[in-house]
């Protein structure tokens, strides 16, 4: 007596989701099916068939796992993606969206402006200052010596704008503030550190200053607006800040050599 044959139509086992993958790299979609007989399996991209070429691959694994492998992505592989199995019982399908995100752009940081050796008096405001570039935006460390600065405080603050400007404040530089400051920038393309040396002098160092009042030369630098004792953060901070114009005290240096 002849044995039936039987036959059961495809169904999917496991199907992946929507996936998000950043151009270059590699996709992979794998599903799992069930069938008799055993299904075929074929790949569509927004409706149109996907043949195997140099960076599209399909594999059929022993465990059954059928993978559509993609490498390396392109925007052109972003779109809607069907499955179809089938065989003499009929077809099944399920499909999912391909996002296909830009890529991302790696660059070493770099100095486009060096921390420079500076001066000050004693009791007066300071800044170390410099400018990095760098994608994605680096991650900046300051030291002195080699003590790790790691967080702000009323007299010694760490800042950074969107430009790239960094810039260490120091509020009343005192004789324990001179030495050694080391700035460095990392991300994932590499890091990049910078050293200079700060000097604080006694009032009696300075070359004797006229009582008479004087302008603080503006410097090219956003850093550069002095406040009094200290340093106004928030015109720093502004590119189109106008320079400050302030009375010198008695022991102030020239704006050049802060």
């Amino acid at each position: 007596e002849p044995i039936q044959e039987r036959f059961f139509r495809p169904h999917f086992l496991q199907a992946p989701g929507d996936l998000t993958v950043q151009e270059g790299k590699l996709c992979r979609m794998d599903c799992k099916v069930s069938g008799l007989p055993t299904p075929d399996l074929s790949w569509q991209l927004n409706g149109r068939p996907i043949r195997p070429d140099s960076s599209h691959k399909m594999l059929v694994r022993e465990n059954g796992v059928h993978s559509l492998i993609i490498e390396p992505v392109t925007a052109r592989d972003a779109g809607i993606y069907t499955c179809i199995a089938s065989n003499k019982a009929g077809e099944n399908t399920f499909s999912l969206e391909l996002i296909v995100a830009a890529k991302e752009v790696h660059k070493a940081p770099v100095f486009i402006e060096k921390l420079q050796n500076t001066g000050v008096t004693e009791g007066f405001p300071v800044r170390l200052e410099c400018r990095i570039s760098g994608e994605p935006s680096p991650q900046i460390f300051w030291k002195k010596e080699n003590e790790s600065l790691t967080y702000n405080t009323d007299r010694v603050s760490m800042h950074q704008d969107n430009y790239g400007y960094i810039c260490l404040l120091i509020q009343g530089a005192t004789k324990e503030d001179a030495g050694w400051y080391t700035v460095s920038a990392k991300n994932e393309a590499g890091i990049v550190s910078c050293t200079a040396r700060l000097d604080v002098y006694t009032q009696w160092q300075q070359p004797p200053q006229t009582t008479k009042p004087k302008k603080v030369r503006p410097s090219a630098s956003r850093y550069a607006a002095l406040c009094d004792q200290g340093l106004d953060i928030k015109a720093a901070f502004q590119p189109e800040a106008n320079p400050v114009h302030l009375t010198m005290q008695p022991g102030l240096v020239e704006s050049d050599d802060l």
